[in-house]
């Protein structure tokens, strides 16, 4: 189902943007505008952090600009398994730029802990990952379809040289962004009682 009709002024409750929110993978290449693009990154600077920080960067990747993510993929497939000039190295390069295509818009999330010698890692991090969930119910709530892929090559040495991270920061994910082409789809959540303990007077 095509998403591109709904419009930002469709009233979505948190509790309904929280339940019915879904890892969108497959979305259409329309152009996404600019005001939406900032508009969902805003709602992640609206996250919680210890100290009020705020650990967090993002790099917005569209049209050509996603190239950047195109080569970092390519440049982490040759770190773990070199291959020599050929034509086997060049269908690598269109397979990882294709990668980096998927939807019209990839959102880089860097966590860039603070200077403040209060700041924990560990809470800089959780910060966040805290916005990276406000930018997809954001992303939810305003009708487009969002996913939040990671994985080994998000971690490795070669992708964090290609984006020039300083020493401190991490990628903590990509985001793709755009109208989904998928069905709605439900799921399903433990019972809360299973995961919750009570301690009362």
């Amino acid at each position: 189902m095509n998403n591109q009709t709904t419009t930002t002024t469709n009233a979505m409750t948190l509790d309904e943007a929280i339940k019915t929110r879904r890892s969108i993978g497959r979305v259409a290449q329309t152009e996404v505008s600019r005001k939406l693009i900032e508009e969902i990154i805003e709602a992640a600077g609206w996250a919680p952090s210890h100290f009020n920080t705020q650990p967090w960067r993002f790099i917005v990747m569209t049209g050509e600009g996603r190239n950047l993510l195109g080569e970092g993929y390519f440049q982490v497939a040759n770190a773990q398994n070199p291959l020599p000039e050929g034509d086997e190295l060049a269908d690598r390069k269109v397979k990882e730029y294709q990668k980096a295509k998927r939807s019209p818009v990839v959102i880089a999330a860097i966590c860039s802990p603070s200077d403040d010698p209060r700041a924990l890692p560990q809470e800089e991090l959780a910060a966040s990952h805290a916005a990276v969930q406000n930018m997809l119910l954001a992303a939810h709530a305003k009708g487009l379809g969002a996913i939040w892929r990671s994985g080994g090559m998000m971690y490795h040495k070669a992708m964090k040289e290609h984006f020039q991270l300083s020493e401190k920061e991490q990628l903590i994910g990509m985001i793709y962004i755009g109208y989904s082409e998928m069905p709605d789809k439900t799921s399903s959540r433990k019972p809360i009682e299973e995961v919750t303990s009570w301690i009362e007077a």
